[in-house]
């Protein structure tokens, strides 16, 4: 059950998990009619409940007979995202204090698609306010659809313009916010070596692309 899965991944044990779903399922129930609902050994229930309890997922019903009823999921959730967030911050002020922002001239270099494909993805679901993106139409349509809502977004084939890649590659541009951009070359199938590419916060780079970018947008829309 995905369920589980997701609620493993934010911390409770598998068999935590599996009760609180069941619980949610049941709405209210002793613990042998949860252990037969989940799949847990009826000696491991109790304490499996009690868990839950003090994670703030479970409540005691009564005594006689004893049973638990499950709380709220929203509020669960909305106790590991502030969690979640708190850790996020925690960890971008020590990694700062670590290491400083790329300098603005550097230029970083990618081998292999899929760490190409990788920092794409990153680059375009941190848009806050504008993505530039040329080239390979299928990665691109992909990238789309990840864009976040708001961000202005301008794609188009590289049509009509002097290549930017070698014969047997075909390129991949892509600017965000006026702040990182990419130049990609992806291999042909019968094409020799791996896909590579750069990475840079130059913004003599940056505003390159961007330009590159609007003009195969007219020339696609002219022709």
């Amino acid at each position: 059950m995905s369920a589980v899965i997701h609620l493993q991944a934010l911390g409770l044990t598998e068999y935590e998990a599996r009760a609180y779903t069941a619980l949610l399922a049941l709405g209210r129930a002793v613990p042998a009619r949860v252990a037969r609902q989940a799949g847990i050994p009826r000696p491991k229930i109790y304490e499996t409940l009690e868990r839950l309890e003090g994670r703030g997922l479970a409540a005691k019903m009564g005594q006689n007979p004893l049973e638990y009823a499950p709380l709220s999921a929203r509020e669960y959730l909305a106790r590991a995202r502030r969690s979640f967030d708190d850790r996020l911050g925690a960890l971008d002020r020590d990694l700062s204090r670590l290491a400083p922002d790329p300098a603005p001239e550097a230029v970083y270099h990618l081998y292999g698609e899929a760490a190409i494909r990788s920092l794409c993805e990153d680059l375009t679901l941190n848009a806050r306010r504008s993505l530039f993106m040329a080239g390979e139409a299928s990665f691109a349509q992909d990238l789309e659809r990840l864009t976040p809502r708001g961000v202005e977004l301008l794609r188009t084939p590289l049509t009509g313009l002097p290549s930017v890649a070698a014969e047997g590659q075909r390129a991949f541009l892509l600017a965000r916010d006026g702040e990182a951009a990419l130049i990609a070359h992806f291999i042909d199938e019968d094409g020799v070596g791996q896909a590579h590419g750069v990475h840079t916060h130059n913004p003599v780079i940056i505003h390159l692309i961007e330009g590159y970018v609007n003009l195969a947008s007219r020339q696609t829309a002219s022709g």
